[in-house]
């Protein structure tokens, strides 16, 4: 774990992940630096150049300004030595890590010293990266946040700026794209520092528009600070992450944040649910609202949809009767939701209604795969991973994979992650005994939780959801979790669909602080193959 990991924080990090920075910076004086922050740099110091910023001493290069936080248990003041040893040129801290560097040796670099340095990390990530500056037109970006839906919806916005002969880039919970070159994610948002240098890295390398997921995560501790979004969009809200925000009006109240001038120049926003028509209303930038259910009044509206294949093919009607014809190769409600929201977002920056139509029409951009979400595995029997790993997830997985076919079982094993909001745990149990045939109750990620513990909570509710509604479904707990995932294809037939959900893309399973290599579709794969079943081939699976 770093030493500036926020409490809280929705990941944690060994080591940095991949360079997220541009190859040239120019300087930027110290004295610069001194001002934008309101501290007077005295000379010499003052012409110390600035080429980087870093909150992590692992990540520091030649010329950076490291930014020393206090963190869960250490202070960044600790390892001011190793940063100065890879090249900080200067340092940024509070007090305490003021006061710290004054217990130690001389510091043999300038420090700055301000109250709340990590209110100041994105704009002044912004300055020495000149990541947002006058002519920050030339990289569009479009931010999605919502509880779920943000992967996809991502995938979705870079696919069609793609058909529509854009140069893009992508910064999500699963990869990083910054032109050719994947990075591997391991934060939904990187932390503002990289978040900034990433952005003149596409610059650097010619991409003009980039997709980003935004979490609460990200927000709460100002990952995005700095940033101001062409287009911000806004899936839905579920329970999720009360672990770190208490109640839904607070989880509601951060996303909300995301919808105001100093971050977002216009919104797009589904309005299916309560709280989206609430942000709607409350928005304080220019709003384009999407409906999606029929529900209510919106500026565009989801209509005729219709299977193809796996996926759905329909229109968004619009205002004065314009019309878009979109077709998804993914299954589900939600993706239809996901595509029109990723297609209102792009039509938001600038881009004409028929240029859109020509897109959507030549090179069928939402029939993409994008990993562990609905990643179809093979396909007699339908055997799929999903990323579903709250109450609303689930249920519409679950409603998603279900198959038409009388005679055909839906077989669905999931956990629940350790260390995170717990009251979600009995909810989704119930609601899985509800939707699936036979419900195999496993581990995610326990972290540092008793993992026998959260199979409990899990169990507790899908049982008593069997008992007090007279449900058929069976419900089991197998366990470890690649056990769970070979005892479900054990009882598979052709006819039945497998769901395994929660952990999607992850190839790590963290258990008492140790990570367990654990791919669900490797898992699944081999279990199919194991028992003669065709499987699909994909590359990504095993990169």
């Amino acid at each position: 774990m770093s030493e500036f990991t926020t409490p809280g924080s929705d990941a944690a990090r060994d080591e940095s992940p991949g360079r997220f920075r541009p190859a040239a910076v120019a300087a930027v004086p110290l004295a610069a630096v001194g001002q934008a922050l309101g501290v007077a740099v005295p000379a010499p110091a003052a012409d110390v150049e600035i080429t980087g910023i870093s909150l992590n001493s692992r990540t520091v290069e030649p010329g950076d300004l490291y930014v020393a936080l206090p963190g869960a248990t250490r202070h960044g003041a600790d390892f001011v030595t190793d940063a100065i040893g890879t090249g900080a040129a200067a340092v940024l801290t509070d007090d305490a890590g003021a006061r710290l560097l004054a217990l130690s040796a001389d510091t043999p670099v300038p420090v700055l010293v301000v109250d709340k340095p990590r209110n100041v990390v994105g704009p002044l990530s912004a300055m020495i990266y000149r990541s947002q500056g006058a002519d920050s037109r030339l990289l569009q970006l479009f931010g999605v946040t919502g509880t779920n839906g943000k992967t996809t919806t991502t995938y979705f916005i870079t696919s069609l700026l793609r058909a529509l002969g854009r140069q893009t880039g992508l910064i999500g919970t699963i990869e990083i794209l910054a032109g050719g070159e994947s990075i591997p994610s391991l934060l939904t948002t990187p932390e503002s520092t990289e978040v900034h240098g990433l952005i003149a890295l596409m610059r650097e390398r010619g991409l003009d528009a980039a997709a980003m997921e935004v979490s609460s995560h990200a927000i709460s501790y100002q990952r995005v600070d700095g940033l101001l979004f062409d287009v911000a969009g806004f899936s839905n809200l579920t329970q999720d992450h009360l672990d770190l925000h208490n109640t839904m009006e607070e989880y509601f109240a951060t996303k909300a944040e995301l919808f105001t001038p100093d971050r977002a120049r216009r919104a797009v926003v589904t309005v299916d649910d309560e709280w989206g028509r609430r942000l709607a209303g409350s928005a304080q930038v220019p709003v384009t609202t999407l409906s999606t259910s029929g529900t209510g009044p919106a500026d565009w509206t989801v209509a005729t949809a219709s299977p193809r294949g796996l996926g759905t093919a329909f229109t968004l009607m619009g205002p004065d009767g314009t019309a878009l014809d979109i077709h998804t190769g993914l299954p589900g409600s939600f993706n239809v939701a996901n595509a029109a929201l990723a297609t209102l977002m792009v039509l938001a920056s600038g881009v004409g209604a028929a240029d859109l139509q020509a897109a959507l029409d030549s090179a069928d951009p939402f029939t993409i795969a994008v990993p562990g979400r609905m990643q179809l595995i093979s396909e007699r029997p339908a055997a799929v991973v999903d990323f579903a790993h709250n109450t609303d997830a689930l249920a519409r997985a679950l409603e998603a994979v279900r198959s038409p076919e009388p005679d055909s079982r839906l077989i669905v094993v999931f956990g629940a992650t350790g260390q995170r909001d717990q009251g979600k745990r009995p909810a989704m149990g119930a609601i899985a005994s509800r939707l699936a045939d036979t419900v195999i109750i496993t581990d995610d990620d326990p972290h540092d939780e008793d993992a026998s513990a959260i199979r409990a909570d899990v169990l507790s509710g899908a049982r008593e959801a069997v008992q007090k509604e007279d449900l058929r479904a069976e419900v089991l707990e197998v366990f470890p979790r690649d056990e769970a995932i070979r005892y479900a294809v054990g009882l598979a037939r052709p006819q039945d669909t497998i769901l395994v959900a929660g952990r999607g893309h992850e190839v790590w399973q963290e258990v008492k602080g140790v990570n367990l290599a654990l791919d669900d579709r490797v898992e699944l794969r081999s279990a199919l193959t194991a028992r003669g079943f065709n499987v699909l081939h994909d590359d990504r699976i095993e990169s």
